[in-house]
């Protein structure tokens, strides 16, 4: 986490209890527009999905008719 999300979370900490919800819908206007699809992923996210992928491609996974039959 940088340092700029550590403050910022002690700010919101320090919030009471009725104002969160405010500040939770200022983060989702500012998280949408920075991705308005919320297609951006973190480092973690990327690195499962290549996972997956690798995965697929090597057939190493289960059909769904295996699965429900």
């Amino acid at each position: 986490m940088s340092t700029l999300t550590a403050r910022t979370v002690d700010m919101v900490k320090m919030l009471p209890d009725d104002e969160l919800h405010t500040i939770h819908d200022l983060l989702k206007m500012l998280l949408r527009a920075w991705d308005p699809d919320f297609t951006k992923v973190t480092n973690e996210e990327a690195a499962e999905l290549d996972a997956a992928e690798k995965a697929m491609e090597d057939g190493d996974y289960y059909d769904e008719k295996e699965v429900w039959g």
